[in-house]
């Protein structure tokens, strides 16, 4: 059965996007002389991504509007707004609880949590987060949109590695 993992980063007082909706803040605070590329040792194992309108649209206007940069991956879209899927990118306004569940059940690889925190926090409430990868970010934001907004359950989670470069902090979680 595939996994679903969340990978994302989070400043260190937990929010995800500051109070203007920007990002711009998700860096170290400085040149790594040791280079660790997280995001090509996670996407390894990935070819399914699943995301919220907000996120694709961060992305798709801000990030990156000449590319779109999740081309070797299948994405799905939750939105309310209608808009043509293409081959790569399918739109739906599926729970996304019911769509990881489906997704599970598929043949293929592991499938990236990689935003919004509603979410995130609606995956959470089901328990279908097998694994977490949170990076921190040496920042603190003091407002914006937070990744944890407290859940409905207790989900107990055993580390599996952390590691540090640039002034951020990588922790791997999976459920116990």
């Amino acid at each position: 059965m595939r996994s679903a993992k969340l990978y994302i980063a989070m400043s260190v007082d937990g929010y995800i996007e500051d109070s203007k909706g920007d990002v711009g803040w998700l860096e170290g605070h400085g040149k790594d002389e040791e280079n660790i590329d997280t995001y090509s040792e996670f996407t390894e194992n990935i070819d399914t991504i699943l995301m919220g309108w907000k996120t694709y649209n961060q992305v798709v206007t801000e990030l990156s509007p000449d590319k779109w940069i999740y081309d070797d991956f299948t994405t799905y879209v939750i939105s309310h707004h209608r808009h043509e899927s293409s081959e790569k990118i399918h739109f739906t306004n599926i729970n996304p609880a019911g769509l990881i569940r489906k997704l599970k059940e598929e043949e293929g690889k592991d499938i990236w949590i990689c935003g919004g925190a509603s979410i995130v926090q609606q995956l959470m409430d089901e328990d279908l987060i097998d694994c977490y990868y949170i990076t921190i970010i040496p920042t603190l934001l003091g407002s914006g949109i937070r990744l944890f907004k407290g859940g409905n359950r207790e989900i107990k989670l055993r580390l599996l590695n952390t590691r540090s470069y640039n002034g951020m902090t990588e922790l791997i979680y999976v459920r116990r």
